[in-house]
């Protein structure tokens, strides 16, 4: 009797689920979806060509070292990067005296040897980039690992960038609803068009590179993306060189192991 009962509910339940699923996907294929202003205005990220894409790609360090400047000028005063040490810009070129340089521009708080006592200090190599403490409104994200987080990472970084404008009066005729509000900016690369975060990169020359190339905001916003790369794959160059060694094992096994069998079997195949 029990087992006839739960035969009866388990039945129960997946007519009602099979019901469910089958109204839903008729309605999601016969009901027209409403057009919202994020559907119609919102664009895909442009594309991003930079040294380290595809997988023969390698850091510009030159680049990387741009990129790193205007994200300590512009993007460190609100976003922070707290997954690199300041030992790890080694890899982008600079020296010794020039990392204890930037790390001694931080403060971070550090542990008394002889009290025990957590007191500020200057950042030491060995220390992580110190979390930002943000006066305004809303929680900037941290941008070591944006690249990975977001769809087409670099791209996005970069389109985002370039990408703030004045609303479109197109838009605002369509979708009155969709004024971008007290505070906000307008950028279609932004997944709901309007976020809090005022364009960083306004103007040429923001950031002053030493390496003479011209700091335009194209550039700039190129340059940051390609940093921003960086710190969320550090290992990039070394990850592609063990992948193809892989490939090379496996190609050299494979040819190996038919080898073999060509010799073994060789004199069984007559019989």
């Amino acid at each position: 009797m029990i087992r006839i009962f739960s035969l009866l509910v388990g039945a129960f339940f997946t007519v009602v689920l099979g019901y469910s699923f089958t109204r839903g996907a008729y309605t999601a294929a016969t009901e027209p979806h409403a057009l919202t202003a994020e559907k119609v205005y919102h664009l895909k990220p442009k594309e991003l060509e930079l040294s380290s894409n595809g997988p023969f790609g390698k850091f510009d360090r030159q680049q990387l070292q741009r990129g790193f400047k205007v994200y300590e000028e512009v993007c460190a005063a609100c976003h922070s990067i707290k997954h690199v040490a300041f030992r790890d810009l080694a890899a982008l070129g600079y020296n010794e005296a020039e990392v204890k340089a930037i790390a001694a521009k931080a403060t971070v708080a550090g542990k008394d040897p002889l009290t025990g006592e957590v007191k500020d200090r200057p950042g030491m190599p060995s220390d992580y980039f110190p979390p930002v403490v943000y006066a305004g409104l809303g929680h900037p994200p941290d941008l070591s690992l944006i690249t990975k987080a977001r769809h087409e990472g670099p791209a996005y970084v970069y389109s985002l960038l370039t990408g703030y404008q004045a609303q479109p009066a197109e838009l605002l005729k369509r979708f009155p609803e969709a004024k971008t509000g007290e505070g906000l900016h307008y950028n279609p690369y932004f997944a709901n068009l309007n976020l809090a975060m005022p364009a960083p990169l306004t103007s040429e020359g923001q950031v002053t590179y030493s390496d003479g190339t011209k700091a335009t905001v194209d550039q700039m916003s190129k340059d940051v993306a390609a940093f921003l790369v960086w710190t969320a794959e550090p290992k990039l160059e070394n990850r592609h060189q063990t992948g193809f060694w892989w490939i090379g094992f496996l190609i050299f096994a494979t040819v190996l192991g038919y080898m073999a069998y060509r010799n073994v079997w060789a004199d069984k195949k007559g019989h």
